[in-house]
């Protein structure tokens, strides 16, 4: 069983295609202290409240499960739906 201890104990653990749009929501619900279902894949993460101290959380969480990421990357592509197309096995 992969080990999750460098992500929280409520993260889900990193599997090859495993950042999908669906654990994009749960991961930036968790870090913004709000539902899964409160989240909008298409609206800007900063308009949801989404800062820069709160996605370099999220870029070391997958970075420590494997994920070959930038806060830049990120940071430029502000909604969920284009995280999912850069962090999608085949980008």
């Amino acid at each position: 069983m992969p080990d999750t201890a460098a992500s929280g104990p409520s993260a889900l653990p990193l599997t090859p295609g495993s950042l999908d749009l669906d654990r994009l929501v749960h991961d930036v619900a968790e870090v913004l202290y709000v539902e899964p279902s409160d989240i909008s894949p298409d609206e800007d993460l900063i308009d949801q409240g989404l800062d820069s101290i709160r996605l370099m959380t999220l870029v070391e969480r997958w970075r420590a499960e494997g994920a070959r990421i930038s806060f830049v990357d990120l940071a430029e592509r502000p909604t969920l739906r284009e995280w999912a197309a850069l962090l999608s096995p085949t980008a």
